[in-house]
């Protein structure tokens, strides 16, 4: 391996809250850094000017989940992976859907939580696993979850729904990765409750529609709620962990 082979790290929602925070915080030398948004970000790129690190910024809805998938795969078959000492995918973005019950809900904006927090990520898995499967360098996908994908909530179906699916199709992922001789290791991670734009949605939403409005409110008075780089920096330790994988679906606090 060369001796200035770098850690590629491939990060989706990177242009605010948490996602901006990861990307902020592997500017650091020895990685290279792609990040899938939908706005480029000027500010992290002057940083990474800076600290003279590799970053790419695509700017891409993940709504066109298929899209992305196929320009990374794309990306992916054009590199020399013996320029990388491993190769990690962070899918961070996602999308909250009108704080509304189901029978309130419409078509698109459920389709739209679907489509950024469920499809994509599952898409974007495919295409880096497929693509990076002959590297022979480890290998990891951490995708991220939510408790909200493991406790039912009211007026949250499209959001809890598409978490759920993550965990699971992590699970399977896990089992797929597992029959190979280098599989890559892969988690669906819980980042904990971060003070973010959905937490302010969340908060301001009628608590009429949504009963839980009265406890994320109180999570906010309280100072319970990690800062987007408190819950980066542990969601990238995490990662870092020699025991990441063991489990396929996680919480940061275990």
């Amino acid at each position: 391996m060369p001796a200035m082979a770098q850690h590629l790290y491939i990060l989706t929602g990177a242009s605010r809250g948490m996602g901006l925070a990861m990307a902020q915080q592997l500017l650091v030398p020895g990685n290279h850094l792609l990040c899938i948004s939908r706005h480029a970000h000027a500010e992290l790129a002057a940083a990474a000017q800076q600290a003279d690190v590799p970053l790419t910024q695509w700017t891409h809805d993940l709504a066109d989940g298929e899209g992305a998938s196929v320009r990374l795969s794309a990306w992916l078959q054009s590199q020399n992976p013996g320029h990388f000492a491993s190769a990690s995918l962070i899918n961070n973005a996602g999308v909250v859907p009108p704080v509304v019950p189901l029978s309130q809900s419409r078509p698109a904006d459920l389709a739209l939580a679907l489509r950024v927090g469920l499809e994509a990520p599952m898409a974007l898995c495919a295409a880096f696993l497929g693509a990076t499967e002959s590297w022979g360098l480890p290998r990891k996908v951490l995708n991220i979850s939510s408790g909200m994908g493991r406790s039912a909530m009211a007026s949250q179906a499209g959001y809890c729904a598409a978490k759920a699916g993550m965990d699971h199709f992590t699970r399977c992922m896990a089992l797929d990765e597992a029959l190979k001789p280098h599989g890559a290791k892969v988690c669906s991670l819980a980042p904990g409750v971060i003070d973010t734009d959905m937490q302010v949605q969340l908060r301001g939403a009628a608590n009429t529609a949504f009963p839980d409005q009265g406890r994320f409110a109180q999570l906010k008075e309280k100072g319970l709620l990690s800062s987007p780089q408190q819950a980066a920096s542990q969601v990238l330790a995490y990662l870092a962990r020699p025991d990441f994988g063991h489990n396929p679906v996680a919480d940061v606090r275990d």
